[in-house]
């Protein structure tokens, strides 16, 4: 800063200290981020290409009562589009079910997710009024799989906090329509996003129609070939201050540019014919 003496008296000092002043105020103004910023990172935020997982899906009913579900999935970006495919490979009740999702990137332009189901021999393409029912029993709705439309919401920032000792932005996500509400499921959320890697690591989710609340909770992240990877979740409903029920989901072997995964991979044949 360039000093003055009698600044009161000299007209170039003021002129000089004022323009400083407008000059610094607009670029650290532009630092701030607001929640339509943020939630822009969280959806540009870099998750890998051509991936292979083993996960465990763990459902805990509200006497404690655990079934244990073994998957194995897929990953690969298409463009701008992500495109994933999960097969069930057990209990025997539910072996060989597949879900398929194409995850849009455009705007306004309705994500598609089919399910085999392999007893019926059937292929269900889930219609936008089902995307609000559970996910195979958990506590994850169909529609929780793809990221959300931004456009669909507004996102009010609320305010800094903290999440296991990393600083947050806590942000709200209020849909715009009542139609997104019902494909959704979700009346409004409540999300807290890490703010060294802008993964989305705890939110409180209303629920449409019902007096219930789903909590989820990023337990563990590792970084794998510097990405950063949700290694286990968990998904919590309630009522009031009673648990309902709780599902977790816990990931290894995760591995990214995997010559195994094109695109060809991601068809509703591959999703019939299984592994």
């Amino acid at each position: 800063m360039i000093p003055c003496r009698n600044s009161k008296k000299n007209l170039s000092c003021i002129i000089l200290a004022a323009f400083a002043l407008l000059t610094y105020w607009p670029a650290n103004k532009a630092l701030a981020l607001n929640g339509r910023e943020i939630m822009e990172r969280v959806n540009e935020r870099e998750t890998g290409d051509r991936s292979t997982s083993e996960m465990e899906m763990i459902l805990i009913d509200k006497k404690g009562r655990k079934r244990v579900r073994e998957i194995r999935s897929f990953g690969m970006e298409k463009g701008e589009d992500s495109l994933s495919l999960m097969f069930f490979l057990s209990p025997a009740d539910v072996k060989n079910t597949g879900f398929l999702t194409f995850d849009y990137d455009a705007s306004g332009k309705d994500d598609d997710q089919w399910l085999y189901l392999p007893a019926l021999r059937k292929t269900k393409r889930i219609a936008s009024g089902d995307k609000s029912g559970s996910f195979m029993g958990s506590d994850f709705n169909y529609s929780d799989m793809p990221s959300p439309d931004l456009d669909e919401y507004e996102y009010p920032l609320m305010k800094e906090t903290e999440v296991r000792g990393k600083p947050v932005w806590q942000i709200k996500a209020v849909p715009k329509s009542k139609e997104e509400i019902e494909e959704s499921g979700y009346t409004q959320s409540v999300l807290f996003v890490r703010q060294d890697n802008y993964v989305v690591v705890r939110g409180v989710r209303w629920v449409y129609k019902k007096k219930r609340n789903k909590y989820l909770d990023v337990k563990k992240l590792e970084q794998i070939d510097g990405i950063w990877v949700n290694t286990e979740m968990q998904m919590t409903t309630k009522s009031g201050k009673k648990t309902l029920h709780r599902t977790i989901i816990r990931s290894k072997n995760t591995k990214f540019n995997q010559e195994s995964v094109n695109e060809d991979f991601f068809s509703i044949r591959r999703l019939e014919k299984g592994l």
